[in-house]
């Protein structure tokens, strides 16, 4: 039987659901997801293999027009590059809402020679489905793709016909992967991620912007993984606003943290939370280097 392999990018503008929906494709949690904007802040591969077909996916940051800070300028440029060399894309959108930001995802898809599949996502929250027309009819006049596909991909409503289309697009090639593997990333990686996630998920609107997390330690010893991190903010504030009213903050983003981790990692963990303080560090070239925040 002839193997197929492909390259699929999802891309769209920040909130739209475009991590969500990889995860409801994998069927597992590989990118971290919350209602903040700009959640996903690095290119993610997960790949999924069925049979002869290998579907390797590239979850990206949201395209904006905020250029103000390097970490902004470093987003974008990821979501934009992750457009490089692919053999689809998926162009997701909210059913619910278009914007300027929409316009500027398509300004960077129209000169692409890989078909564009529209991903027409959180479909449950609109009760007329003929709501939708409108906007079919804007995307449909903005450029020539090669499907328009609602779904739902917190519910998984319509997730299938969209896998369905981009089988009959995935090119024959050989397998990029294992059949086994799901990501490129490493275990360090996907643990600073998930830690991150908590914090953003218990800040609110409080600063989830300003922080970011590095792992210092991951060492096995047994059946136990000792796990030091290091939760970095922006100014001194902020360091009380992490670490909450005697510690209660931190403790709860800790527990939750580590739970999580050991169903991901299947091993007991040992997890060790610090919050330090790196001035202006997501404006700053050279730090967002230092901390993890690399085009690769």
């Amino acid at each position: 039987m002839n193997s197929q392999s492909g390259m699929i990018a999802i891309v769209g503008r920040p909130n739209v659901g475009k991590s969500t929906l990889m995860n409801r494709i994998l069927g597992e949690k590989l990118s971290i997801t919350s209602r903040k904007p700009q959640t996903t802040r690095h290119r993610i591969l997960g790949i999924k293999t069925i049979g002869s077909a290998q579907f390797v996916y590239v979850d990206t940051p949201g395209i904006h027009s905020n250029s103000e800070s390097a970490m902004n300028r470093y987003l974008n440029r990821a979501a934009t590059s992750g457009l490089e060399d692919v053999d689809i894309v998926i162009f997701v959108v909210d059913g619910e809402k278009w914007s300027s930001e929409d316009e500027l995802v398509v300004e960077h898809l129209r000169n692409l020679e890989a078909p564009v599949v529209v991903v027409i996502n959180k479909v449950d929250r609109v009760a007329q489905k003929d709501q939708l027309l409108p906007l079919i009819e804007k995307l449909s006049a903005r450029m020539e793709f090669n499907a328009i596909i609602p779904l739902s991909a917190l519910k998984g409503h319509g997730v299938d016909n969209l896998e369905q289309k981009l089988k009959e697009l995935v090119p024959a090639g050989a397998h990029y992967y294992e059949e086994d593997q799901i990501t490129d990333r490493s275990e360090r990686f996907l643990v600073a991620e998930r830690i991150r996630e908590k914090l953003t998920r218990q800040l609110g609107q409080e600063l989830p912007y300003a922080l970011t997390v590095e792992i210092e330690q991951f060492k096995e010893t047994g059946k136990l993984t000792e796990i030091a991190a290091v939760i970095w903010v922006e100014r001194k504030g902020q360091k009380g606003i992490v670490i909450g009213n005697k510690g209660s903050r931190l403790r709860t983003v800790g527990q939750e943290s580590r739970e999580e981790l050991e169903e991901l990692l299947g091993r007991k963990i040992f997890l060790q939370l610090w919050v330090k303080v790196r001035e202006g560090w997501s404006d700053d070239d050279r730090a967002l280097q230092s901390l993890g925040y690399r085009e690769s």
